[in-house]
């Protein structure tokens, strides 16, 4: 009996992602649009913050819990963590690292303000030996996603790498929530991910065109100064398709489905603001908890050797992630477990009729 190759075996697990997750925009027949440069006045109002910012506050018995970092606080969230860590396997870890990742010094001095990882008698700072003469976006960028599509995470991992900031428009299943409806009325599909640039004016389908142009625009200025092979966990379709959708799978297909007692004006929510990575175990159930609710959130990427970890500790004193920043009420917290639990008060109908 002949062995399947691993393209039918792809070609198997798409079709079932496609039933499970109604992910539509593999069958989508549509013609391609390229990518395109669009009028400004006419992008601005797709760009521009929500208007109506629905008014929310946190919970009465809200207690900002203490930042307990690299700790798992309840037993409970054992399979949840370890699930995070087979799906961080698959993907060998992608995006817990930024391009270009060096160690700059393990003798990193004490209380300058910076961060530095400290193990025993070393203190490990690091940073990106590539990344800073690379030009930054003013402005975030925006992706209309969801969490288990894995073309979506290709492209979310390659955010991380190259350390960039961008608000995230969840549309579960990539076609329910007000960010499809929006994405449907915008260029007349709900096929995701779909890339804009307010800092360019470039809007792009297909995550390998997104992933080349984030490369070109945000990526090193010299291309001789890093291996372009070092990418291929994401530049490598098939691979990155396949480890996708198994990570997805052992997830349970998260953020596929708009959770049916979320408020229906959370798409009109001031962004909230989410630091932390693709691939942390620790991150992975807030992302998941922001796409099911359909809020949008700016992710403010921080891997290993990202300049945003000393942004943080000037910010806040400390590093930890995750860490959110809700400008709908005014809190910002430390620990996973809790900000779920928070998210899941405030942002249900629940919550609403408590109001």
């Amino acid at each position: 009996m002949p062995f399947l190759k691993i393209e039918n075996v792809i070609f198997l697990l798409v079709v079932i992602l496609t039933k499970v997750a109604a992910f539509q925009s593999l069958t989508n027949n549509i013609p391609k649009r390229p990518t395109h440069i669009v009028p400004r006045g006419w992008f601005d109002d797709f760009t521009s913050t929500p208007t109506k910012n629905p008014k929310v506050s946190a919970p009465d018995d809200f207690q900002t819990p203490e930042p307990r970092p690299l700790t798992l606080t309840r037993p409970s969230d054992l399979p949840s963590v370890l699930k995070s860590s087979l799906a961080l396997a698959l993907r060998l870890g992608t995006g817990a690292f930024v391009l270009g990742w060096k160690i700059d010094t393990i003798f990193a001095p004490k209380n300058d303000g910076k961060y530095a990882l400290t193990l025993g008698p070393f203190r490990i700072r690091d940073s990106s030996s590539v990344l800073d003469t690379a030009a930054r976006p003013k402005e975030p960028l925006i992706l209309y996603e969801y969490d288990a599509s894995p073309y979506c995470k290709r492209v979310r991992e390659m955010i991380n790498l190259l350390d960039l900031s961008v608000e995230y428009r969840p549309c579960p299943g990539a076609r329910q929530g007000g960010f499809s409806d929006d994405l449907f009325q915008r260029t007349g599909r709900r096929t995701v991910p779909y890339l804009i640039d307010p800092n360019t004016g470039n809007e792009l389908f297909e995550s390998n065109n997104q992933i080349e142009y984030l490369l070109q625009t945000y990526g090193p200025v010299d291309e001789g100064l890093y291996d372009r092979k070092a990418l291929w966990p994401i530049t490598f379709e098939a691979f990155s398709i396949f480890t996708s959708v198994l990570a997805a799978l052992v997830r349970s297909m998260p953020a596929s489905q708009r959770q049916s007692n979320a408020r229906p004006d959370n798409e009109d929510m001031i962004p909230l603001e989410l630091w932390g990575y693709e691939c942390s175990p620790f991150v992975r159930p807030v992302r998941e908890k922001l796409g099911t609710l359909c809020l949008p959130h700016v992710m403010i990427s921080s891997s290993r050797g990202s300049a945003n970890r000393n942004r943080m500790m000037e910010q806040t004193g400390r590093f930890q992630v995750p860490y959110l920043v809700d400008p709908n009420t005014g809190i910002d917290m430390y620990e996973g477990p809790e900000i779920v639990e928070y998210l899941e008060k405030v942002y249900t109908v629940a919550a609403a009729g408590e109001d």
